[in-house]
């Protein structure tokens, strides 16, 4: 069976862009990266193999994402939105519900777009 190896993220600053990803996921680049570099990578904490990896291009993003990170949060979904914007994410869209379900969705510095969905601390409150 077929593994993903990596999400890839063009972008006009991988090593920029991974230090904010770094920080979200709360794990580090990878030591042999460094700032100016064309592509960056973080190994993530669940697995060996699997990992973020940021690669420079010369475009700008242009128009949304056809696919995108949903990020279960290890504490509950809104302090985890409030965390990530303090690190430098946008809020785009809002899809909370007054009963504890949806989902935000969030932009990285560089406009790349994904999801904080409810974690398990959520689900206990809200079944």
């Amino acid at each position: 069976m077929p593994r993903i190896r990596n999400f890839a993220f063009d972008c006009a600053d991988p090593y920029k862009l991974a230090v904010f990803w770094s920080a979200v996921m709360r794990a580090p680049i990878d030591a042999d990266c460094a700032p100016g570099d064309e592509e960056v990578g973080i190994r993530l904490p669940t697995s060996t193999s699997q990992a973020l990896f940021f690669q420079r291009v010369p475009e700008p993003k242009a128009v949304k994402n056809r696919a995108h990170i949903c990020l279960e949060p290890d504490e509950t979904r809104d302090a985890d939105v409030n965390r990530i914007v303090g690190l430098g994410a946008t809020l785009l869209e809002d899809h909370r519900r007054p009963d504890g379900l949806g989902w935000v969705v969030l932009a990285d510095p560089e406009g790349n777009e994904f999801c904080v969905l409810r974690g398990p601390v959520d689900r206990q409150s809200h079944p």
